[in-house]
């Protein structure tokens, strides 16, 4: 298979996963570290690539949007705005080596939110006996943490918000979904902005192009697909995309 379909396949998946549920990274990241592309670039053209997917994901589901506990959604979103310009200035910043070394332990505790945050949400709620209701200050504060993640890696980061703000706030994954994929998009958007300006995944630019192409077919054709398959289908693809690249990456390095 060419380089060039690969990315286009990866980009269809990646912003498929990310409409649905979170976890494109898993795919976009590895398939761009394949055709040879640096750990560091590689994660720089990931988030570029997933906008588009990310900002289609949220039009599909524009009206379907509920606040966030008592945080306004415009301070939600201004929160992952910055937050993902913070975390994006830290990848340029920080050596390559750092990201190279960390990327595998990134991506293991990301997979291990994933298989096991659902149950420590359930089980947090149950000793409580009511969701710990967070106030809007603790909310935002939860949320630039995470964007600062997004901005820096992105895997499972929309994951960590539905985690948070289950847990902190009671919503049902389902109905905070639209909320999720704008707020991701929120996040790449900024962290796109800086490194478009200051790193070298335009080097790639075909590359890119390719998985951007498949990351808006998939974001749009995701968003639409995720109210006709049941969730435990859609959770199990992403945790054995998740598990998968883990592994590989411990063993690469």
């Amino acid at each position: 298979m060419s380089p060039l379909l690969l990315l286009l396949l990866a980009g269809c998946l990646a912003g498929a996963l990310n409409a649905v549920g979170g976890g494109g990274t898993f795919v976009a990241l590895p398939a761009l570290v394949s055709v040879g592309l640096s750990p560091v670039t590689a994660n720089a053209s990931s988030t570029i690539a997933l906008v588009p997917g990310a900002v289609a994901g949220a039009w599909v589901y524009r009206r379907d949007h509920i606040p966030v506990g008592p945080a306004p959604t415009w301070a939600l979103t201004c929160v992952s705005v910055v937050g993902g310009g913070i975390g994006a200035g830290a990848l340029l910043l920080l050596p390559a080596s750092s990201f190279e070394a960390a990327v595998p332990w990134l991506l293991a505790f990301a997979t291990v939110l994933l298989a096991f945050g659902r149950h420590v949400s359930r089980a947090l709620s149950d000793a409580l006996g009511r969701p710990l209701g967070m106030s809007s200050t603790a909310v935002l504060i939860g949320q630039l943490v995470l964007a600062m993640y997004g901005g820096y890696f992105g895997g499972a980061v929309g994951i960590m918000m539905m985690a948070l703000w289950s847990i902190g706030l009671g919503l049902d994954t389902a109905a905070a979904n639209p909320m999720r994929i704008t707020q991701l998009a929120a996040v790449y958007l900024s962290a796109t902005a800086l490194f478009v300006v200051a790193s070298d995944a335009l080097s790639s630019a075909h590359f890119l192009a390719a998985l951007l192409i498949g990351a808006v077919a998939g974001g749009a054709g995701g968003a639409h697909l995720a109210r006709r398959l049941p969730p435990w289908l859609l959770r199990s693809v992403i945790l054995i995309s998740a598990v998968t690249m883990t592994v590989l990456y411990f063993v690469r390095g």
